[in-house]
């Protein structure tokens, strides 16, 4: 199992309207892959943060997954919206595998 963490620093000022845009981002990742993507914010640390959460079955699920999102113009259209939440350059993947 394969679980794929994206975190985003958000911008000052910017909470209600990024976590709200964190919940469009995950309703439109299930509806166009079928898959859940789970929201998250920090219990202790930067509280300023919030993150999404995906299992895949394999390596290979997951590059296929980020390469259809590449190439889905409304995907990359809602995510270009919400840019102005986050602090640019803030972003942070981590990709875990269950052993």
């Amino acid at each position: 199992m394969i679980r794929f963490v994206r975190v985003a620093s958000i911008a000052p000022g910017k909470v209600t309207e990024a976590l709200a845009f964190a919940r469009q981002i995950a309703e439109y990742f299930e509806k166009s892959t079928g898959m859940k993507l789970q929201v998250m914010v920090p219990v202790g640390g930067n509280p300023q943060r919030v993150a999404w959460r995906a299992e895949y079955e394999s390596l290979g699920v997951l590059e296929s997954v980020q390469a259809k999102l590449l190439m889905d113009a409304k995907y990359q259209e809602v995510i270009a919206k919400g840019a102005d939440n986050f602090i640019a350059g803030s972003v942070f993947d981590s990709i875990w595998r269950t052993i």
